[in-house]
């Protein structure tokens, strides 16, 4: 059926029904092989994998999971995650990461994929603090909730508030929450988008230590990476000491980082 590949490649057998079609039709679709089953659902090939394994427990994409087909900055941890109904039994989930219950928003049975303020409750519960603020500081950067919208919510876990406590939209980016969060919990505040020279610094420690978080570094261009480097020199001149660092390094070298801020800071460089 046309109708279900213009609609992600699978939709509720009632989804059909509603539509218009008979359910003589969706017989006759499902005999020929045009379209398949998996229990209420009418799939055909152009469906994603992770909503054929949502529809095959009656359960919905979540967490991580669902904030990145829903565009959100994340950090992959290399795990399909799922939420199901409490009560829920007689299902194999596979390897798949079981998230049980309801979130803030009710989801309805025609939805495959965890409405967003619920994937980003189930990632604050599943998640280091530091990530799961990042993809919650990409949610308010890109429009899709707000903060007072958020702040409103009943929310009853608390991993969940303590994330939303600590979020801004001062983040041109998750790979800049990162750092920020991770230096606050050990006691450093970093003040960002702080405007010096005509041009705003990703984060100040003190009054003279700057730190720049380059993101992926096959979306930088060479006139991009040139203007970094004669703002960072502009910036040296001024009497301000510059860290650069790049998403890499951030993932995966932390340890470097957090000690080369800190013995920065042991001889002074952070003060005016």
């Amino acid at each position: 059926m046309d109708w279900i590949d213009e609609h992600d490649g699978i939709r509720h057998v009632d989804d059909a029904l509603g539509a218009g079609y008979t359910r003589y039709a969706i017989r006759r679709a499902v005999e020929r092989r045009t379209v398949s089953r998996i229990r209420r659902w009418l799939v055909t090939p152009t469906a994603r994998i992770e909503h054929r394994r949502a529809a095959s427990i009656s359960g919905r994409v979540a967490c991580i999971s669902a904030a990145r087909e829903l565009g959100l900055w994340t950090i992959d941890d290399g795990r399909f995650h799922v939420a199901v109904a409490h009560g829920a039994s007689r299902f194999d989930a596979g390897d798949a990461v079981v998230h049980w219950g309801a979130g803030p928003v009710d989801p309805h049975r025609f939805e495959l994929v965890e409405p967003v303020v619920n994937a980003m409750v189930q990632l604050a519960d599943c998640q280091p603090l530091e990530n799961a603020l990042a993809t919650w500081e990409s949610a308010l950067r890109t429009g899709t909730t707000t903060l007072s919208f958020l702040e409103r919510l009943p929310l009853r876990s608390a991993a969940a508030r303590r994330v939303l406590a600590g979020a801004s939209q001062l983040s041109a980016s998750g790979i800049e929450t990162i750092p920020v969060a991770r230096l606050r919990r050990i006691g450093i505040v970093v003040r960002q988008q702080v405007l010096i020279d005509g041009h705003r610094v990703d984060g100040l420690i003190g009054e003279r230590l700057v730190l720049q978080i380059d993101g992926y570094d096959f979306h930088r261009t060479a006139a991009q990476r040139r203007a970094d480097i004669a703002h960072d020199r502009r910036l040296t001149l001024m009497g301000y000491t510059v860290l650069r660092f790049d998403y890499r390094q951030v993932l995966f070298e932390w340890d470097t980082i957090e000690a080369e801020v800190r013995h920065a800071m042991a001889v002074g460089l952070h003060a005016a």
